[in-house]
């Protein structure tokens, strides 16, 4: 595990989901989420629960994947979950703004 990365999706105690990397195992990344050892988004959501995980050979493209779901609606994200990715393709067009004519 020296390069790489997992990212990762938690869900927390009030329903909303937590996205982060972590190059230690997912089970002490967990621990650490759930003993409120981190300050941030789930130590006052906790506990957590992992339901998503995929392994990046480099810390880059964990981190970059971390910042792009993290910007996804939550229908995105629980197509990401469930695996279903004819949907999150549907999601992901882009909606057009009707052109407004002046």
């Amino acid at each position: 595990m020296a390069e790489g990365a997992w990212l990762y999706i938690l869900r927390c105690s009030d329903g909303s989901y937590y996205v982060g990397t972590s190059r230690t195992s997912l089970e002490f990344r967990i621990a650490q989420h759930n003993d409120g050892t981190f300050q941030g988004y789930t130590a006052s959501r906790r506990p957590v629960e992992l339901i998503f995980a995929q392994w990046f050979d480099q810390i880059t493209d964990a981190i970059e994947n971390e910042r792009r779901l993290k910007g996804w609606s939550r229908a995105k994200k629980e197509a990401l979950i469930r695996g279903d990715f004819a949907s999150l393709q549907q999601l992901a067009k882009r909606k057009r703004r009707p052109s407004v004519k002046g």
